[in-house]
């Protein structure tokens, strides 16, 4: 691997914003995903769970419902009193209607998905049919007392249940009116609470309504009667979020204490056919509060205070016992939040309202392998860069010689010019940016920064020439046969050559810059790319892709190369392609042209093309080895698979030098000293 001096980066003080929503689209077997800053993200469950898509978030916009309508359709709604229709294609809100009714605090689509009803802080259910290009206003429902928490369709689409404070109504789609009302007890463990909220309901097929309240129960009424069946106390706290699976056969509940409870439905006896409703299975994945759920037809998913979002896959549901049935938790977004200014050593940190700018320290004293050197000069914090507005950032960039600072929101474009003196800095804002480079996705500088690339939500690349203290429109590149697929993923050559786009499906398109022209385009490949770059001299594309495959494609002879056909004859270590988190940075050492340099969130891997590759029975993550061991073993041994996993959760890595590193860690433990404190729970002999 050799020998590197690295510099372990630890105040990148980020800390992910928790999961409100979580909603699971069973036709495309995506998941959306809403945060408390109002960002919703999609994951492509069928490539690995990758975080393929991403809408960024806005002061105004406090999520609390997310559904699919209508198939592909996503929707949202808050205390804002909006909903909102997500554009899937240019990663931007189609429009936001106002239902007025207050803040909107439910939300769910019909069986058939033609229909939304929301409901609203004025205790109002309102009904919308989904039109091709928008939704339109039906009617009202019956008018509640209070709030209107949760809301659910009869699978036959014929009723609705609707959870409030202290009772639970059923409503007649077809009438609107109320036809049942059940009053829930306020009794917990012999103490009357002052009221009894209903945060979760789910109606199924027989007429039963599933009732999750404040008061920890899970209650099972007879919607057609108005009686209780059953009662399930499982928390001293609330229990906040349901869902059931398309078969009726199970259903999950979260608490407030971070334990996600599975029910399953099951034979009284062996010889019965009467079933009844059983607590099966708890988890404790979470530290705080679950305030969302999710049943896939083969897992249960849950996210909520913590920040985390929980995979947990039912056994009996896989077929095969393997790394699939494995508990995935994902933590960080899969896209970068951090640029590197190699020359002067610079790193430009991405928060959702500012940017941070620091230089890194330095140490003039010598150790050898492992050693900690104490620094000489400490890191230092240049600039605090704040946005206006109530804009989340959507992407930033720091240039290569450290003088260009870009960044982008929603509706504006930003970009800096930085003067250094001494140890002072100084920041000049170029204005009138024309407004087709809103919305920008991915911002990229060239190698010798002098070139600016901006990549729009509409599919169109934009290339900036950069003067003294402003820019010059070179020219931009049109989305391809028509699409409006936004380019998330953008890698520039080091000669300045050549350019690669990658969009939110699997297509790379590679730009000649001298020509201005389309070069080619790489094969289609059905898995999303997670991260691209460009090898000096030799221009090789490098492609990594969510199932972990990683291709080799020379841009000048527009094929794949040699050493790529050779790793898909053979294919790669089993361990590699069972990782669950994708590579999100790829980089090459500047004189050593048979090294890969990439990193995903728990390991850092350099790829020696000159040696073989392992197959499954060679040691992947082989340690070094004895020193007294024969150069026989040595050679025996050796692979081209080179892999650290000293440095996690890794956000960025990256070369400053022939042999100087940068990592970028942040620990959770970092991260849950900052949340608000957990419900405390009692523990045996305390």
């Amino acid at each position: 691997m050799g020998e590197f001096k690295v510099h372990r980066v630890r105040f990148f003080n980020y800390v992910p914003s928790g999961i409100r929503c979580v909603a699971y689209n069973n036709q495309s077997n995506r998941l959306a995903v809403s945060r408390t800053d109002g960002t919703v993200e999609i994951y492509n469950l069928s490539a690995n769970y990758f975080q393929e898509k991403f809408f960024p978030g806005h002061e105004s916009r406090a999520t609390e419902a997310l559904c699919w309508a209508e198939g592909q359709r996503l929707f949202s709604a808050g205390l804002n009193g909006e909903i909102l229709e997500y554009d899937l294609q240019a990663l931007n809100i189609k429009y936001a209607l106002d239902a007025f009714g207050g803040p909107i605090w439910s939300m769910a689509a019909s069986p058939s998905g033609s229909q939304l009803v929301v409901g609203c802080e004025d205790g109002s259910v309102k009904l919308f049919e989904v039109t091709p290009e928008k939704i339109q206003f039906a009617r009202n429902f019956d008018r509640q007392k209070s709030r209107i928490l949760s809301l659910s369709w009869h699978p036959a689409g014929t009723h609705i249940a609707a959870g409030s404070i202290d009772y639970i109504s059923v409503f007649d789609v077809k009438s609107g009116s109320i036809i049942r009302k059940m009053v829930l007890d306020r009794q917990h463990l012999g103490v009357t609470k002052s009221r009894c909220i209903v945060w979760g309901v789910a109606f199924l097929s027989d007429g039963t309504v599933i009732s999750v309240d404040s008061v920890g129960k899970v209650q099972l009424w007879d919607s057609a009667t108005g009686t209780l069946v059953k009662s399930h106390l499982i928390a001293n706290a609330d229990v906040q979020s349901i869902a059931v699976a398309d078969q009726e056969d199970s259903f999950v509940v979260g608490t407030a204490e971070g334990t996600v409870f599975h029910f399953q439905l099951v034979s009284v006896t062996s010889s019965s056919s009467e079933k009844q409703w059983v607590r099966t299975k708890p988890f404790q994945h979470h530290t705080h509060d679950v305030r969302t759920v999710a049943h896939s037809p083969t897992a249960l998913i849950s996210g909520g205070t913590d920040t985390h979002l929980v995979i947990r896959p039912l056994m009996e549901k896989v077929e095969v016992k393997n790394y699939d049935a494995a508990l995935r938790k994902i933590t960080f977004p899969h896209r970068r939040l951090i640029s590197c200014s190699k020359r002067r050593q610079l790193l430009l940190f991405q928060f959702a309202h500012h940017l941070e700018l620091w230089r890194l320290g330095s140490t003039l004293a010598t150790g050898k392998n492992g050693d900690t050197l104490p620094l000489s000069k400490n890191a230092d914090h240049l600039l605090h860069l704040k946005t206006k507005g109530p804009e989340n950032i959507i992407c930033s960039c720091v240039s290569q010689c450290g003088s260009w600072i870009a960044y982008s929101t929603a509706s504006r474009f930003f970009l800096y010019r930085l003067k250094y003196e001494h140890d002072n800095i100084s920041l000049q804002r170029v204005s009138k940016m024309p407004a087709f480079l809103q919305s920008a996705v991915h911002i990229l500088f060239s190698e010798d920064s002098r070139k600016l690339f901006v990549a729009s939500n509409q599919g169109s690349l934009h290339i900036l020439h950069l003067l003294e203290g402003s820019f010059k429109h070179l020219h931009t590149f049109q989305p391809q046969s028509g699409t409006v697929e936004a380019m998330c993923l953008l890698a520039v050559s080091p000669d300045g050559n050549w350019l690669a786009a990658s969009g939110t499906s699997a297509g790379v398109h590679v730009y000649d810059l001298n020509h201005l022209k389309l070069h080619c385009t790489v094969p289609a490949y059905n898995f999303p790319v997670t991260a691209l770059a460009i090898a000096p001299n030799t221009n090789n594309l490098v492609i990594a892709h969510s199932d972990q495959q990683v291709f080799e494609f020379s841009i000048p002879d527009k094929q794949y190369t040699d050493w790529s056909r050779a790793v898909q004859k053979q294919g790669f270590h089993q361990l590699w392609l069972q990782r669950d988190t994708p590579i999100t940075h790829i980089s090459f050492h500047p004189k050593r042209p048979m090294h890969i340099l990439l990193h995903d969130a728990y390991m850092f891997c350099i790829i020696d093309k000159a040696l073989p590759l392992p197959n499954d029975k060679t040691v992947l993550y082989n340690p070094l080895p004895p020193k007294n061991e024969s150069d026989v073993f040595l050679r025996r041994t050796a692979h081209a698979f080179k892999i650290s996993k000293i440095y996690k959760p890794l956000l960025f890595m990256d070369l400053l030098d022939e042999r100087t590193l940068v990592a970028v860690e942040r620990p959770l433990d970092d991260i849950i000293a900052q949340l608000p404190p957990p419900i405390k729970k009692k523990k045996f002999g305390t």
